[in-house]
């Protein structure tokens, strides 16, 4: 098996363009669902803080030990989410600093998320939306391979249960920390 580089995007990647299936985000109320994290807690999406809460959602990272679904490179965004994750986990002392807190939302399954935490020292929770919950009651945009649904990559920072900004779509992913953090620092 052929050993993938996960710490860099091939350069021939596809950039995913606008398809607008986020327009309808902005203004929306975060659902009222619980999803289990990789520390094996259920996190409670819809919750009253004084923090802002950053929800980036994105298709899966991949394994050392197992391959990428079938032509992976080729399918335009899906490629970067061991870099995105990398890049919050980072940045997450600035994210705190700007009263907003990280949390990752993934359609894996709770054991790939233990691992890649394990894997990549992710300490920020990441959720697991096996069960379509979250994606399904905010009709986020999905993409598929043999019949496994995987989220498309977008950021929504949430305050008082609203998105009140969507990034979308996200390219390169490790470069929209950097975009969400300018955006936290002009609008504390």
């Amino acid at each position: 098996m052929k050993r993938v580089n996960f710490n860099t995007l091939p350069k021939e990647l596809l950039i995913p363009k606008d398809d607008g299936l986020c327009n309808h985000l902005i203004g929306k109320e975060i659902p009222n669902v619980s999803l289990i994290s990789s520390s094996g807690d259920y996190v409670k999406l819809r919750r009253q803080e004084s923090f802002k809460l950053i929800v980036y959602c994105y298709p899966m990272t991949g394994r050392p030990d197992e391959p990428l679904p079938e032509n992976w490179n080729n399918i335009p965004g899906a490629r970067g989410c061991t870099l995105q994750n990398c890049s919050i986990r980072d940045n997450y002392d600035e994210f705190i600093k700007l009263n907003a807190v990280p949390l990752g939302i993934t359609t894996q399954s709770i054991y790939d998320i233990r691992e890649m935490s394990k894997r990549l020292k992710i300490s920020h929770d990441i959720l697991s939306d096996n069960d379509l919950i979250f994606t399904k009651s905010l009709k986020l945009p999905t993409f598929s391979i043999n019949e496994k649904i995987f989220l498309k990559r977008v950021t929504m920072i949430v305050e008082d249960y609203k998105i009140i900004k969507v990034y979308y779509p996200v390219f390169p992913p490790d470069k929209n920390t950097i975009q969400v953090l300018k955006w936290l620092k002009k609008n504390i």
